[in-house]
């Protein structure tokens, strides 16, 4: 089991920027890919971003492309999502996740609020 811990949430202007870090531990060595999703009050969870943890290979949604970035460190076992032009709809609790194999992501962090005024 992989254990994620994401900081860097917070309140920011319209137009802002945010960088949202996950921190995994435990068998970090079988996680096959990370993402970022996310949940806005009174409506289901979206996928943002992911990552293939060994590959690097990227994928976002359309709502985010070109204003978020992902990363990671693979030494520091550790995931990044850059946030900039940030927009009053990217306001929601952010979660990252891993799997260790294409498909269900099956291990998640406990989120972070991100909040952005208008």
């Amino acid at each position: 089991q992989v254990q994620l811990v994401e900081s860097g949430g917070g309140l920011v202007q319209a137009g802002g920027s945010l960088r949202l870090s996950c921190a995994a531990s435990g068998r970090t060595f079988s996680m096959y890919s990370m993402a970022w999703f996310r949940q806005a009050a009174g409506k289901e969870r979206e996928f943002v971003a992911r990552i293939g943890w060994s590959n690097g290979f990227t994928m976002y949604a359309d709502s985010v492309k070109g204003r978020f970035t992902i990363s990671r460190d693979n030494a520091k076992n550790t995931g990044y999502l850059q946030m900039d032009s940030l927009k009053f709809e990217d306001t929601a609790v952010y979660y990252c996740a891993t799997n260790t194999r294409p498909g269900t992501y099956n291990s998640w962090g406990q989120g972070t609020q991100v909040t952005v005024s208008s």
